[in-house]
């Protein structure tokens, strides 16, 4: 277990495990993988966070990065001097290459370690882990508070359906749970969220544990707010309320869970329900 993570950007504790290392692209911080490029290209690159426990911090030393796409989806592009990904999250961005080594840094937010990897253009010296910053400041947001490009905004339309998602339980007990129950795969159906064919969803996430959870709904994209960013994951922080919005429009019965494995596991779990 790992006490005392803090992030200001999460709202508080910023994770329950402690590793001893981060990878990107599976290397380790000694080991960094290293693409290559030309110095002027403008370059894509496509940035998930597959970790288990762990939010990172993504950016370039000395250089913006411009926000395209979040969980696959287009929105109002945006300059930042870093991103925020939780768990699951999916961040597409633009970068022009500068002539030598550019380092992609990764910071384990609130946990002091960080993996990074390099761009090279064949010029100058690698930096060493030693020499790269250990922060990362400036304009600083995630994916959930970016706007969608408006070719994928939902229609207006009014709600036909709300669900209250109240993300309970605690780190002393260990019983992270919805509206106080902890999911139990014996009984999947338990406490399910009803919703039918073609409704308009509306599902509040509201916190109410001191830790933030990065919200997964399977089978649908949901958009953040009346005209935020379309995603599949989005950060609740603590004591913190998010509205997203949906449509029924793949029948079945869906999980949702919080993308920390260890709150998922341990019960942070529903399912939405297609009934006729």
């Amino acid at each position: 277990m790992l006490m005392g993570a803090s992030s200001e950007f999460l709202g508080g504790d910023a994770g329950d495990v402690a590793y001893p290392f981060h990878l990107f692209n599976g290397r380790d911080p000694g080991n960094p993988e290293v693409f290559t490029a030309k110095a002027g290209e403008r370059i894509r690159m496509r940035i998930i966070n597959a970790a288990g426990d762990t939010a990172y911090r993504i950016g370039i030393p000395g250089q913006k990065l411009t926000l395209t796409h979040t969980d696959g989806f287009p929105v109002q592009h945006a300059d930042v001097d870093a991103v925020v990904l939780g768990m699951g999250e999916r961040i597409d961005a633009l970068l022009t290459v500068r002539d030598g080594y550019t380092p992609v840094l990764a910071l384990a937010e609130g946990k002091a370690q960080m993996a990074y990897g390099l761009i090279a253009t064949g010029t100058g010296t690698a930096p060493g882990k030693d020499s790269l910053p250990k922060a990362l400041a400036g304009k600083v947001v995630d994916g959930g508070q970016l706007t969608a490009d408006p070719s994928v905004t939902l229609p207006a339309k009014t709600a036909d359906r709300t669900h209250e998602v109240r993300l309970t339980g605690g780190m002393m007990s260990y019983d992270w749970g919805i509206n106080g129950h902890r999911f139990d795969m014996a009984k999947p159906f338990e406490k399910a969220f009803d919703i039918k064919a073609g409704e308009r969803v509306e599902v509040t996430f509201v916190n109410e544990t001191m830790m933030w959870h990065p919200m997964h709904i399977h089978g649908h994209t949901f958009q953040v707010g009346a005209a935020g960013a379309r995603k599949d994951t989005v950060i609740v922080r603590p004591m913190q309320s998010v509205t997203v919005f949906f449509d029924a429009d793949n029948p079945g019965q869906w999980l949702f869970h919080c993308h920390n494995a260890y709150h998922a596991e341990r019960g942070m779990m529903g399912v939405f329900s297609y009934t006729k």
